[in-house]
């Protein structure tokens, strides 16, 4: 901004909120001689005026939450109470109890932690929680 007198109607720079960009600008509402509204040039866009010397505060990427760390850390938690020697080999029409440990191609040993309706067990693997299918009424052991 420089130091003359502003007016409505007067061109002006202003970071453009739906542009991203500091753009021109028609001055629209000036608020105790200092721009309030503007109307964006390129986009035809009105919105309050935006400094474009201010300094914007750079976020950086946000960090999504691990889903997984939690679940991790229990496993890492009960895995030395685990007897391996003790666990069943998974099948879809395997019946498996609670707290019992299973032993799947893929995952490797897992700990039984809940039903999820009559055919579905939520298992606890070293990966995390994986939702695994298995015989009507599974919750009972083998």
């Amino acid at each position: 901004m420089k130091n003359k007198t502003l007016s409505v109607g007067d061109s002006i720079e202003a970071r453009c909120t739906k542009c991203r960009k500091i753009l021109n600008h028609t001055l629209v509402a000036l608020v105790a001689e200092r721009p309030a509204r503007v109307k964006c040039n390129t986009c035809g866009g009105e919105h309050n005026y935006k400094d474009p010397t201010a300094t914007a505060i750079k976020k950086g990427p946000r960090k999504k939450a691990d889903p997984g760390a939690a679940q991790r850390l229990e496993w890492e938690t009960l895995q030395p109470g685990m007897n391996q020697a003790g666990a069943v080999n998974y099948a879809m029409d395997g019946r498996f109890a609670v707290g019992g440990l299973i032993n799947h191609p893929i995952f490797g040993l897992g700990l039984v932690q809940q039903t999820a309706g009559p055919s579905k067990i939520w298992v606890l693997f070293q990966d995390g929680k994986k939702l695994m299918r298995c015989a009507p009424s599974c919750n009972h052991p083998r």
